[in-house]
Formats: structure tokens, sequence, C-alpha cells
């Protein structure tokens, strides 16, 4: 087989691909959706697109539009009723995926049958997210049918500029809601029900057997990753490598390791088809070696789960494949246009995923940036050139199309991610053949050999093992080159598709007029900073980290954060997901000042996280005792700076002795004649302390709550010194408190201040200066999609 990579014929399949596309990602871009009767128009519009080639493109734009119409409302219609939220139901159903053990927990999919509550049976939603924290059972197996007790709501995520969309996430994963499970007597096990998810149920026993086999190995998450999909044993050290050397894809089951495989199966079962000559009288051995690949990759996509990256790449791999199996000419461009309809076809929501366009990106890449490669004729071949030159050959090959992925993604990882790996060429050009040829295939053919001969494929896990612990030392070394990764401001939309024009342009032939163009293109991806304030102006953000508070003030040349929010779990942090994404997002590279307000976990739980990807030059806190790793100051009473035109000043605690709540700092930030107090968590009595010691100094435009609008807090003398405009709480959705407190928040709305919440608006910001303070900008609002909750 030979994949044509010069094909440089018009391809009317490649105009279709991408105008198809075009109409889903128009779809994708509203924030709410049209009547979802307007899909019943693709009935009459296919049969005229395959009739009028010239209208073609413009109908398969509004085909695209209406198909990913058709599948979102298909989805949206499975939303948790209004009723049940919040509120303890009864569930019947299967898990339906294998589940994740995190500490003293499980989380896991939930397929529900039927949902019960008060005497009312709902059918929907049919794919919850659960986590079973109190006495999570000893064994829960993937097909198991369950009745449990659970409190649901609807997918809530962080909504923060440079932030991860949760709740896009839960959607392309089909979730319409999550919740947890609750400690109750109509909890129990019904039945195993292997049968309905029999695929998983040997991935969960593969599982558990490698577990066994390397219950003593660090490489224990990267060996069941790269075999089974499986990724949630990776720790975050392990996730940190691989970002840094660019080789986190390495552990994503996809177009790669699915490619990789089925080369090898096709390249195999050519050679050992052509031995019998009466084969090739039944299939060609091309035709043997192409079914033979078809199966290999079906083979390690059902290993793997058949996720959704790897649902795209069995796709890819399965165009090519079949196109060999019915001998019609394998051209690069169409094949990879097909694969990109069929994708679509079989998920539009995959547009949302930015695997999708790296996948693709890659692959177009390539073919861009290697289109000078030519074969050298066999006579040649065999003649005149020794095996070293062809290994030579070969290798300088590898080399440069490890070159030719990292520019050609270059503008896609920085908008995305707002990260690039320097050192991905280098460690990619070792790694990805080290893991292909020397660790994937032991691994597959021990995991083949569990079940049957459980020595032999323990023994080909472990050799698998040993090989991938040489490839991690190269890795970490990599990764602890200081210039390993740059990182930068999320830059905007528009600057997106000159970039990836400029970055192709790079790769095209030497010789094409104008190459040197691509450079100018690119120079808008590094050039375009977020703006900033003047002088005298300040930038004020209250980030949405859940139950917690994290802020950034920002004036022209300075940053100051106060609290970090929440450690959820050893794994998860609101410092490290949410604060440093978005001071990275707005190209703040360092903090001038943190303040820690006091030693409660929803603002001090995420600070180590923050610190170890953005410094801070100082930090101030009531509790220096829980930080002196930090080296931290006291924040009390009479601490004044001067920013820029814009004043700083610490009004409580009054002394540095005291704990709790009520020793909170508090702190009061001056631009003009608009003023902000952020109160922390103090409660009435040092509301009253404040009162009696600072009443005159109390005045806000705008104010961060005390407390989260607790009822031990905003008294009515406190609220009428402040007298704000605007009172903001940061609290996380339906949190177990109830804050803001009803009460609270009417106290508010009778003196005339306007209310507003993280849970309900995501990220708030205000611009403050001399002039009348306007509306603040709702990141819930500003960035909302049609999935996003309301």
């Amino acid at each position: 087989m030979v994949l044509n990579i010069h094909d440089q014929d018009p391809q009317p399949i490649v105009l279709n691909a991408l105008t198809f596309l075009t109409g889903i990602v128009i779809l994708q871009q509203l924030p709410l959706l049209p009547d979802s009767k307007w899909s019943l128009l693709l009935g009459g519009l296919i049969p005229l697109a395959l009739s009028l080639k010239r209208l073609r493109p413009v109908l398969l734009i509004v085909i695209g539009f209406l198909w990913a119409l058709f599948r979102a409302h298909l989805l949206l219609s499975q939303e948790l009723p209004p009723a049940v939220e919040g509120q303890d139901v009864l569930l019947e159903g299967r898990v339906a995926s294998i589940p994740e053990s995190q500490a003293h927990s499980l989380r896991f999919a939930f397929a529900v049958e039927r949902l019960l509550f008060k005497g009312q049976t709902w059918h929907v939603p049919k794919r919850v997210r659960l986590s079973w924290y109190q006495d999570p059972p000893s064994e829960l197996n993937v097909g198991d049918r369950w009745q449990l007790t659970v409190r649901l709501k609807r997918p809530r995520g962080f909504m923060n500029p440079g932030g991860f969309d949760y709740e896009g996430w839960l959607f392309r994963q089909g979730f319409r809601a999550t919740g947890y499970v609750r400690s109750a007597t109509a909890n129990r096990f019904i039945q195993s029900h292997w049968h309905h998810y029999p695929i998983d149920r040997v991935r969960q026993h593969l599982l558990e057997r490698m577990a066994t086999i390397l219950a003593d190995s660090p490489q224990q998450g990267l060996v069941q990753a790269l075999t089974l999909g499986e990724r949630s044993g990776i720790t975050p050290p392990q996730w940190q490598i691989l970002e840094r050397t660019g080789t986190n894809h390495l552990v994503a089951i996809s177009g790669l390791h699915i490619g990789l495989l089925a080369g090898f199966a096709y390249f195999l079962g050519r050679r050992l088809w052509s031995l019998r000559a009466t084969n090739t009288l039944t299939l060609s051995a091309h035709q043997a070696a192409a079914l033979g690949a078809i199966i290999s990759a079906l083979f390690y996509a059902a290993l793997a789960g058949f996720s959704i990256p790897t649902q795209r790449a069995l796709i890819m791999v399965s165009v090519v494949m079949l196109a060999v199996l019915v001998k019609r000419p394998v051209r690069a461009s169409r094949t990879l246009a097909l694969a990109l309809i069929l994708v679509l076809i079989w998920d539009p929501l995959s547009a949302l995923a930015p695997g999708f366009w790296l996948s693709f990106g890659a692959v177009t890449a390539l073919m861009i940036g290697m289109a000078e490669l030519r074969p050298l004729p066999p006579s040649q071949s065999a003649t005149f050139e020794t095996t070293s030159y062809h290994l030579g050959r070969l290798w300088r090959q590898w080399g440069k199309a490890q070159w030719v992925v990292a520019i050609g993604l270059a503008p896609l990882l920085l908008y995305q991610f707002q990260h690039l790996s320097l050192v991905a060429p280098l460690a990619n050009l070792v790694a990805v053949p080290w893991i292909g040829l020397l660790i994937v295939p032991p691994l597959l053919l021990g995991t083949v050999l569990l079940i049957p001969f459980p020595p032999v494929g323990a023994a080909l896990i472990s050799l698998a093992d040993t090989l991938l612990a040489l490839l991690w030392d190269l890795l970490t070394w990599c990764a602890a080159f200081p210039i390993a990764q740059w990182e930068q401001y999320s830059p905007p939309l528009w600057v997106l598709p000159p970039a990836i024009f400029g970055s192709l342009l790079l790769l095209a032939p030497r010789g094409l007029p104008g190459r040197w163009l691509g450079l100018v293109a690119l120079l808008p991806l590094f050039f375009t900073p977020p703006p900033r304030p003047t002088h005298g102006t300040l930038w004020f953000t209250l980030l949405d980290v859940g139950q917690g508070l994290a802020a950034v003030a920002r004036t022209r040349h300075h940053t100051l954060v106060f609290d970090a929010g929440p450690r959820y779990s050893n794994r998860f942090n609101t410092g490290e997901a949410v604060v440093a994404p978005f001071l990275r997002s707005q190209n703040i590279s360092g903090i001038d000042t943190l303040v820690v307000s006091h030693g409660d976990n929803d603002h001090l739980g995420g600070v180590a996280g923050l610190l170890r990807h953005t410094p801070a030059r100082q930090i101030l806190t009531s509790v220096p005792e829980q930080l002196r790793w930090a080296h931290p100051k006291l924040c009390v009473r009479g601490q004044h700076w001067r920013w820029d035109g814009v004043d700083f000043q610490i009004l409580h605690p009054q002394s540095p002795q005291g704990h709790g709540n009520n020793h909170s700092c508090v702190l009061r930030i001056t631009s003009g004649e608009q003023h902000i107090l952020i109160a922390a968590d103090i409660e009435r009595s040092a509301e009253q302390t404040l009162l009696a010691m600072n009443a005159g100094e109390l005045a806000a435009t705008i104010l961060v709550a005390p407390h989260h609008g607790s009822l031990t807090s905003s008294s009515p003398e406190f609220i009428a010194a402040v007298n704000p405009e605007h009172a903001l709480f940061a609290v996380g959705y339906r949190n177990r408190w109830g804050f803001p407190k009803p009460a609270i928040v009417q106290r508010y709305l009778a003196h005339g201040a306007k209310s507003w919440s993280t849970a309900r608006h995501g990220a708030i910001t205000f611009h403050l200066n001399n002039k009348t303070l306007g509306q603040p900008e709702t990141f819930r609002q500003s960035n909302r999609h049609y999935w996003t909750g309301s």
C-alpha cells in the first residue's frame, strides 16, 4: 500500500468536508439553540445536496448546522427535572463505567433506568456521573445493577477566563447531571449484568490484574493508560512531566497508537499472507493485510473502551484500510476528508474537543510538511544504497516529522492551553518509537495472555514496565530544563486563523514563493497581549472557585491576589486549576502581593498549587504558622501601599493575636472615588470592631460580602456603614450551607445594593476609575454556550 500524500488535484470531497464542518462549528458557537423543528429540514436537504453539485457546499453548511442541532437537542432533552435537583432521589440503573478509585471514594458513570421521587417516576437523565464518598462498597463492577439514594444537580463547573470548561466536557461525555450517593438503607445491589458491558467488564478485570502485577511500580498508571486507556492512575507530577515534554498525547490511546498498531499488523499480515501462493487467489496480500489491520485497530479500540479519541482514530484508520480492501486509490487528502465527515456524522459534538482539532491538525501538517518526500526506486534502493543509509534517511525523516507536527500544532496548542513544550520534538523523537515499537507490543501481547497464561502475560507486562521506566528517566530529564515549556497569555480568537495559515505556509515545500510570510502571520500569536489597566485604574475580578474565595486586583504594573480558593483533594485545588490559569490568560507571570485572609481550607487550600505555577514577591496572612514554608508576613491594621495611583489598605485584624474567621485579613482598595472592601470571613463581632475603629473607612462601592453571606455576618449596621452599590457573594452552586442566605441577600437588596454571585454569574469583573462605575462583566454570561447552565 502506498499512501499518496502528493495529491495535487482539487478534490470536491475536501470542500464538502470543510463546509460540513463549518456548519457544525457555527452551531457550537451559539449561546442558545434554534427550535429543534428546524432539524426536520434534513430529510429534504440531504437528497438536494446529492443532486445539486453547484449548490452542494452551501447546502452542506446548512446540513452540518442542522445535524449538530438535532444531536444537541437530543442530548439536552435529557435534562434533570428541576423538581428533583438537590433532593434525595432513588435511582435504579447500572454502573456504566469502570469505577475510579480516589481517596476513600469512588467515581463512576451510572446509566439510569428510572428515577423515583415522591411517588413520581422519570426516565431522564439517561446518564449521570456519581461519586460515592461514605462507605463505598469494596467491590463495584461495571454492569452491576443497583438501587441508590442520590442527590443530583445539573452539570455545573467553574466559569473563569483561561479555565477548563467542565460543563462543556460533561456535555460532550453525555452526562446531564452529577451527584453523590447518600448513606441510606435503600441502597442495595440488585444483580450483576456483565453482558450489558462485556468489554468494560473484561477491561476492569485486566486493570485489577495489572494493579496486582505492578503494585510497587510508579509507572502503574502509565501502563494502564497505554494498554487500557484508563488514565485515572496517572499522578499529578507525572502529568506535569508529560505536559512539559509534549508527550501527554502518548497516554491517550488515539491515532498514533492505533495507527502504529494497524501499520505493524498490515506489514506483518502482508508478509505472512504472501508465504502461500494459494492465499492470493482469494485475497491479495494487500487486502489481507488491510483486513488484519482493521481487526487489530478494532481490538485496541475495544481495549481502550471505545473512548471518543479512540473512536476518531478507529474511523481514520478504517477509512484508509477499507480503501485498500476495495482496491481504491488511497489519496491522503480524500482519505482525511472522508474520515472527517464520518467522525462528524458519528459525533458532531467531537468538534468541541481540543483532541479533534489536534488529531486532524497533526495529520494535515504532516501531509503538507512531508510532501517533498519521494520513495526511492526499488532498483536503486537495492543496488546503490546501504542499510545504514536507509536507516539514517529514515531517522532524518522521523526527526523532520516531529518538527513538522510541533510547528503545525503550535497555534492550536497556544490558543487552547496557553503553553507549548519546546522540548517536544526531541522528546517525541525518542518516545514515540520507543513506546510504539518496544512498549506497546509486549503490553498488548501480555494483556491478551493474562487470562489464558497468567505467568507469561505478567512477565511481558513487567518487561514493558521496565522499558517504560528507562524512557521515563529521559522524559524527567527533559522536563527539568528551565526552558522546557513556553507559557503565555491566551491569544484572541481572531489571531488563530492567520496563525494556522502561517504555520502551514512555513511547512509548504521549499521553493514556494512567499513562504517567509508564514512567520509574519505567526507574529500576532505572540505579540497580541490582553489589555491592561491604565494608570489610576483598577481591574477587579472575583473568581469562581466554588465554595471559597479567590480574587485578583490589577493595576497598570502590579497584581494582588486575595486568597486562592479551596483544595478539594490531593489531585485538585483551585489555586492551580483556576487562579494560575486566569493569571496566565491575562499575561501575568508573577504576583506582587498575595493576601491569605485566614486558615480555612476554602481560602488557603489553593495557595500551594498557585505558588507552584506563579511566584509571589510578598505574602501577607493572619496565619503565618500555616504558611511557614512560604515565609509570609503578618497582615495587620495600618499596612498601606500605593500602586500606579491605586491605594491598598489593611483594615483588620487589629493585632497579631487571634484566630478563626474573626481574625481574617480585611482589605480596602481605592481607585479615585471608587472603593472595594474584601471582608473575607469576618462575622458580627469583627464587624463591630471595624465599626468602632474604622467606621469612616468602611464605605465602599463594591463589597465582597463577609463569610459568603452567612447569617452570622452582614449585620445591618455594617451594611449601612459600607453602603455598597454592589454586593458580591463568593459561593458554590447549591453548596451544603445554603450560602448566601436568602435573608442576607434581601438585606443587601433592601439597602439598594445589587447582588452578584459566583455560583450564578461565574467570574465577576469590575473596571474601577474616577468615572461612574458601570455594570460588571460576568463570565457565565459573556462566555455562554447553549449547554451552559443558567
